[in-house]
């Protein structure tokens, strides 16, 4: 458009943009509003969006107990206290005396302790012999002893031989002669194959089974009581009063029958 002046028509100046923002409260010159897009009333956000962008919301997350760890912490303490534990109940258990170990038996009789007197010996002596306890726990005895090399011997054995294997150490088993041939191997079990150990029926006996060794006894009333390899593992060997003589070579008999065998002079104990 042409404006009249008195020089004559001039065109109105083109006016430039020079990017700087008027001054507060001052339009810019012929400067036209930033219009919206077509048909929309949002305000535009800088860089073509659509508008201030909205505050996210937080997202709360549950902070529970990790009780998986906590669970496989605890199961790892507990193990290494039962480890520990066993550890030093191990190490008790071997520190301990055959005597100690005796005395845990239940129902185990010590007649080292309440009788010594009823158990004791001058020498040797032949033929029968009457003893205090029956099966017998020590005392005198014929210059013979029973083997006792694991033997299981399927008869009365005599007194007199049996208590003289003892005296080398032996444990002797001893049961009624009516027990049921399978307990009768369940005890067999426990004694066969085993040094200073040995077993065989005995006529009287008040008891189902009587295990004895020098000084010590145990009577229980079933084959299958854990007692009984409690006894022979404790006191095998270890009730010697004569240790190092064996029972396995020397003046020994492997007969049966109550009565006692006269046999060479011993070699041994």
């Amino acid at each position: 458009m042409s404006i009249s002046t008195p020089g004559g028509p001039q065109r109105r100046p083109t006016v430039v943009s020079t990017g700087k923002k008027p001054a507060a409260g001052r339009p810019a010159a012929d400067a036209k509003p930033t219009a919206a897009k077509a048909g929309s009333g949002k305000p535009q956000r800088a860089g073509g969006g659509k508008g201030p962008r909205k505050p996210v919301t937080p997202v709360k997350v549950s902070q529970g107990r990790p009780w998986g760890p906590i669970a496989m912490f605890v199961a790892v303490g507990v193990l290494a206290t039962a480890i520990i534990g066993f550890g030093a109940w191990a190490t008790f258990k071997g520190s301990q005396s055959w005597e100690d170990k005796a005395a845990e038996i239940d129902g185990i009789v010590n007649y080292r302790e309440t009788d010594p007197e009823g158990i004791s010996y001058e020498s040797h002596q032949s033929g029968p012999i009457e003893y205090k306890y029956s099966p017998p726990v020590g005392g005198a005895h014929n210059n013979a002893w029973q083997r006792c090399l694991g033997d299981v011997y399927d008869a009365p054995i005599a007194s007199e031989h049996a208590v003289h294997s003892m005296e080398h150490g032996a444990v002797w088993l001893t049961y009624r002669p009516d027990l049921p041939a399978a307990e009768v191997e369940r005890l067999a079990g426990l004694i066969r194959n085993n040094d200073f150990m040995l077993m065989s029926p005995y006529e009287g006996l008040d008891a189902a089974v009587s295990v004895q060794a020098w000084g010590y006894q145990l009577k229980v009333d079933s084959s299958d009581d854990p007692r009984i390899e409690q006894f022979t593992t404790t006191l095998a060997q270890n009730a010697s009063i004569e240790p190092g003589v064996p029972c396995s070579s020397g003046n020994y008999t492997t007969g049966t029958g109550t009565e006692p065998r006269e046999l060479a002079p011993p070699t041994g104990g």
